[in-house]
C-alpha cells in the first residue's frame, strides 16, 4: 500500500511538471526552458540530501549517472512534445511508451505478468492507436513529428526510472542528486553549442522551475516507490501521470477531445490499470 500511495504522489507530481513545462516551452525554446528547470530540480535535491542521506558507491554514481543522460532526453523531448501539442492526445502516448519498457525489464528480471497484464499490453497498444488517429480539418491530431517526439520522451523516461530502480536500495537520494547535476550539465551544454538557435525570447522563468521542482519531487515518490515495490507495478502507476496534464489541458488550454480520441484515453485508462494489477 506504501509502493501504491508513493507511486500515485509521484504520477500526480510528473502530470502537474509536464503540464507547466509544456507551457513554458511554447513561449522560448525548449533548451531555455530545460536550462531552468534542471537547476531548479537540482537545488531540491541538494536539500533534501541532509534530510533523507545519501551514500555515493560507484552503483549509486553510475546508475545516476546513466538516469541523468536520460533525464536530459526526456526533459527536452518531452517539453517539446507538450509544447507542439495536442497535450491531450501526445501525453498518454508518452505514458504508454514509458510504461511498456519498464514492464518488459522487470519480466527479464523474473518478475510475472498475470492475466491482466497479458490483456493490458495488446490493450495500449490498440489506445496508441485511437488516440493518434483524428479526423476532420478541426480535429485535434498530432503530427508525425509530434507522434515520434512523444514515443522519444517515453522511451527517455522509461529509461531514466529504469536506471533510478538499478541503483542500490540504500543509497539514499544519492542516485537523483548525481542524475541531476549530470542533466543539468548535459543540458546547459547543448544550450551552449546552440545558443545562437534559441531565438531571443526569454524563458518562463516561475513555470520552467515549478516544473523542475515537481519533476524532483516525482523523482524522489518513485525511488521510495520502486524500493518498496514491483518495478513492473510502480512505473505503470507512475505512468498514470497524463490524467493531470490532461485534466489541466482541458481546464486551462480548452482543448478538445474527440469522441474516438475519448474511447482511446478511456481504453489507455485501463490499459494502465490492467497492467498495475500484474
Amino acid at each position: 500500500m506504501i509502493a501504491l500511495l508513493l507511486a500515485l504522489g509521484s504520477s500526480l507530481a510528473y502530470g502537474c511538471a509536464d503540464f507547466l513545462g509544456g507551457l513554458g516551452a511554447r513561449k522560448a525554446h525548449v533548451l531555455r526552458t530545460v536550462m531552468v528547470a534542471a537547476p531548479a530540480s537540482l537545488a531540491v535535491e541538494l536539500l533534501l540530501w541532509p534530510v533523507l542521506g545519501a551514500s555515493f558507491s560507484p552503483d549509486a554514481v553510475g546508475w545516476g549517472a546513466a538516469s541523468g543522460v536520460a533525464s536530459a532526453a526526456a526533459f527536452a523531448l518531452l517539453y517539446k512534445t507538450l509544447a507542439i501539442g495536442p497535450m491531450n492526445v501526445l501525453s498518454p502516448v508518452t505514458a504508454l511508451v514509458s510504461a511498456a519498457l519498464p514492464v518488459v525489464v522487470g519480466l527479464l528480471e523474473g518478475e510475472h505478468l498475470g492475466p491482466a497484464g497479458l490483456l493490458g499490453l495488446p490493450l495500449a497498444l490498440v489506445a496508441v492507436v485511437l488516440v493518434s488517429a483524428g479526423h476532420g480539418a478541426g480535429s485535434s491530431r498530432p503530427s508525425r513529428t509530434a507522434l515520434l517526439l512523444a514515443f522519444g520522451a517515453g522511451a527517455a523516461i522509461a529509461l531514466q526510472l529504469i536506471f533510478l530502480h538499478q541503483a542500490p536500495s540504500d543509497s539514499g537520494v544519492a542516485p537523483l542528486v548525481i542524475g541531476r547535476a549530470v542533466s543539468s550539465a548535459v543540458t546547459l551544454t547543448a544550450a551552449g553549442l546552440l545558443r545562437r538557435r534559441l531565438g531571443p525570447e526569454k524563458p518562463a522563468y516561475a513555470l520552467s522551475a515549478t516544473a523542475g521542482v515537481l519533476d524532483s519531487l516525482a523523482n524522489l515518490l518513485f525511488l521510495l516507490a520502486a524500493r518498496s515495490g514491483d518495478l513492473t507495478v510502480v512505473a505503470v502507476i507512475t505512468a498514470l501521470y497524463p490524467a493531470g496534464t490532461v485534466l489541466l489541458a482541458r481546464s486551462v488550454l480548452a482543448e478538445r477531445i474527440r469522441k474516438g480520441q475519448l474511447v482511446g484515453l478511456g481504453a489507455a485508462a485501463v490499459a494502465v490499470s490492467l497492467l498495475a494489477l500484474t
